[in-house]
């Protein structure tokens, strides 16, 4: 039976979303305006979002910091980009108990400024190089319209900030991030993306250029999910940042910064979950296995435990379900919160030897033998949901990735369906304007993909690239 305090995801998705955030306790509203409270469920998934990614970045040997959450003005004045892209959502610091502020302070939107301070003092040769940082923290952005994770004035993320001595090493880093980001979303996450550049009217302020990981979802509307940024010497140069290098010559490093955050929650909802509440790929999933007794005789706690002990010791996240709530509201709570699976021991089944394994995804019953090998069953079950998800979301992106030769074409498809839309460009900002008007339609990224027909999809002439465009969250 479909969970009657979550509207239909086709009827309205909006609401929908809102409905699984809600009924899954991930998040809820506070009296700060745009400010979520990331309840347990929620923050249980970016712990192990955190857990895997962390563990990612240091194998490739960064190692972890904590910068300042306020930034004096005149810091952030220093690089004009970026004080021209951030400036409409900053939030400033002016007063300090009683007394007014000599300098206000930003609360950090981002924290290129204060990397940039910090290694202007801490590096005096091309031997400390590289720095590979990364920060676990938040930030405020004074978003005008919010969404629980997708966007939000307060949120958590990573961000990391490295500083190379040649304009090589700093690439192959902007790269290779931008490669764990699309890895963590296609294997851990069960979620297709597309990795391309951003237009330069779409990067990142201050960048020489930006790599992107788009995401579609369920409704056909795309998701920006991480990014890398390649600076050069923009940043290095507005805060001073040199070396001696190998020619014994002062030089200014060469820089990158990467990021991603809670909104991939959000993604993982809104690419996955259904009408019954939210859907967790295995890997990611906080809990992967629940167990749930269906009466409370020795013979079917027993084989509880005996299960649950064994599962853990095999690596798998496992709770079981003791309180006295009915079996039927336990399966209830255990779908609304996207367990991958659930066991079902009853005293019935267990007069025939047999126990129930449940698939979230597909909400699927499998009826085996009480003495099944069940870790090996559930390993393999986990992987087999995993592929799936994987799959299905894949199939899902497929169905919703359009071509188009003009604007017509494009705003035909964007009214029937939303989507990803391959179209041609010939590289003009204004035609990248035009192409805005048609219901905030932007470029998500410039693909290597072969040209359609060689002719920009809004003026007709020759035309430079092939680019994925869609309508953003």
């Amino acid at each position: 039976m479909k969970n009657k305090s979550i509207t239909s995801r086709d009827e309205d998705f909006a609401k929908w979303y809102t409905d699984v955030v809600n009924a899954a306790h991930l998040a809820s509203y506070t009296s700060v305006k745009g400010c979520i409270a990331i309840e347990p469920n929620g923050y249980a998934i970016w712990e192990k979002m955190q857990e895997i990614l962390d563990k990612k970045f240091k194998e490739l040997g960064h190692v972890n910091v904590q910068m300042p959450l306020l930034i004096p003005e005149n810091l952030l004045k220093k690089e004009s980009e970026l004080v021209e892209g951030f400036a409409p959502e900053v939030a400033w610091v002016t007063q300090g108990g009683s007394k007014e502020l000599e300098e206000r302070h930003c609360i950090r939107p981002t924290s290129e400024t204060m990397f940039c301070d910090y290694y202007k003092d801490h590096i005096s040769s091309y031997r400390d190089l590289p720095k590979l940082y990364n920060q676990w923290c938040n930030v405020l952005r004074w978003e005008k319209e919010t969404r629980p994770f997708l966007r939000s004035r307060e949120f958590l993320w990573q961000e990391g900030h490295t500083i190379h001595a040649t304009a090589k090493e700093a690439e192959e880093e902007t790269n290779r991030m931008m490669e764990v980001y699309k890895w963590f979303h296609h294997e851990i996450l069960a979620i297709p993306t597309i990795v391309g550049r951003k237009t330069e009217k779409e990067k990142f302020a201050g960048a020489e250029y930006t790599l992107t990981n788009e995401a579609l979802m369920y409704n056909g509307v795309a998701l920006q999910s991480g990014t890398s940024h390649y600076f050069g010497q923009k940043f290095s140069k507005a805060y001073d940042v040199k070396f001696l290098n190998k020619e014994n010559k002062q030089e200014f490093v060469y820089q990158t910064s990467w990021g991603t955050t809670t909104r991939m929650i959000g993604g993982l909802i809104m690419v996955h979950s259904d009408d019954y509440g939210l859907v967790l790929p295995p890997r990611i999933a906080p809990t992967q296995v629940i167990i749930i007794p269906i009466g409370n005789s020795e013979e079917v706690l027993n084989l509880v435990d005996k299960y649950e002990n064994l599962l853990k010791e095999n690596g798998i996240s496992v709770k079981k379900d003791l309180t006295d709530k009915t079996p039927g509201f336990k399966f209830a709570e255990a779908e609304v919160n996207g367990i991958p699976v659930r066991i079902e021991i009853g005293e019935r089944d267990l007069k025939e030897n047999k126990v129930t394994f449940v698939r979230r995804d597909t909400r699927e019953k499998l009826v085996e033998d009480k003495n099944i090998d069940v870790v090996k069953f559930t390993k393999e079950l986990l992987e087999t949901i995993q592929k799936d998800m994987y799959e299905r979301a894949l199939e899902r992106r497929n169905k919703l990735t359009f071509k188009a030769h003009n604007l017509k074409e494009m705003e035909d498809i964007l009214n029937t369906q939303p989507g990803f839309i391959y179209a041609d460009w010939c590289g003009d900002k204004d035609c990248e304007l035009k192409v805005k008007e048609i219901k905030g339609c932007k470029s998500r990224c410039i693909t290597d993909e072969p040209l359609i027909d060689g002719k920009c999809v809004c003026c007709g002439k020759e035309a430079k690239y092939s680019v994925i465009w869609g309508i953003q969250y």
